[in-house]
């Protein structure tokens, strides 16, 4: 085997970082897991940390492979990241890009289309007939990412928190409010808004109430359904945009994946499903199951 022939390729998230080392035939013969290393929300310090000690655990697996190349496709700031690539030394030539790349490689093959994806953040990326890239979203927690984990948990502790403040003295929770009051620990609105607003790991403990967002809707929970119907609203008006603006006059339906394991669930998908209908959009809806690294893996691939 070439040992000067090995890559490494990267998905960098919010949630976590994730590599892969190709062998010279393709295959990946090594990964390994670190934890998000988007310099928004830990720090450009630590995101730069992050990164450096998981390419070292990646590479020690593999002692005598000789890197040719490190694609890095990771959130947060592209020039932060070009930055950090240019003063990478030992892995060989460096290409960046965004998080989106995986993903959108997954949905459309290189073919012209889209792909909506929602983690910790979310964001719309598309290939227009001409062969350019269009991204849109991802702009953090502090201003929106509809279809979010941040936002479903957003906007659900909102629900329930108005609840809690109207509750009569005795009267029963909703599933949703008690989902709330199970996830801080904390029984009445005073606390809950206590805690959200003065705790440090209170934005943390947002995100995490997404996924109880989703289970609730699943179980047929009506806040929770609208809940998800309000998020992905807003995430569809993004992707209406690109789509009208990118693809005016499509000839036959558009490749649009759908990624992320909040947008692949049954609330979430039927949500979806409803909104492309109502927009009329010239697509087909592609539900991603395979990880965004398996994307990573094929741009490299490409690459040769």
């Amino acid at each position: 085997m070439n040992n000067s022939s090995f890559k490494i390729g990267v998905d960098g998230g919010g949630t976590k970082t994730e590599l892969i080392l190709v062998d010279p035939a393709g295959a990946g013969v090594a990964t390994y897991m670190a934890p998000g290393c988007n310099p928004s929300q830990v720090g450009p310090d630590q995101a730069r940390t992050i990164l450096l000690e998981a390419l070292r655990t990646l590479r020690a697996q593999q002692p005598g492979a000789v890197i040719q190349t490190t694609h890095l496709y990771m959130a947060g700031a592209p020039a932060f990241w070009r930055e950090v690539g240019a003063a990478l030394s030992g892995f060989g030539t460096v290409v960046t890009g965004p998080d989106s790349a995986p993903v959108l490689e997954l949905a459309t093959g290189g073919a012209p289309g889209l792909v909506l994806h929602a983690g910790t953040g979310s964001f719309v990326s598309a290939r227009d007939p001409g062969g350019s890239i269009h991204y849109v979203g991802g702009l953090g927690w502090k201003f929106g990412d509809p279809g979010s984990g941040f936002d479903l948990g957003r906007r659900g502790l909102a629900v329930a928190l108005l609840e809690l403040q109207a509750r009569p003295a005795g009267a029963a929770l909703s599933p949703l409010a008690a989902a709330l009051c199970a996830h801080t620990g904390l029984e009445d609105y005073a606390a809950n808004s206590r805690y959200f607003y003065s705790d440090a790991a209170a934005q943390a403990k947002i995100a995490a109430f997404a996924p109880r967002v989703v289970e609730l809707a699943t179980a047929n929970c009506g806040p929770a359904q609208q809940v998800i119907a309000d998020s992905l609203t807003d995430l569809a008006r993004q992707a209406d945009d690109v789509i009208h603006r990118h693809f005016p006059r499509p000839t036959a339906p558009l490749p649009c994946g759908v990624s992320g394991r909040i947008l692949n669930s049954p609330p979430a998908a039927t949500a979806l499903r409803s909104l492309a209908s109502q927009l009329n959009w010239p697509v087909e809806l592609r539900f991603l199951d395979t990880a965004p690294i398996e994307g990573v893996r094929r741009l490299l691939l490409a690459a040769r």
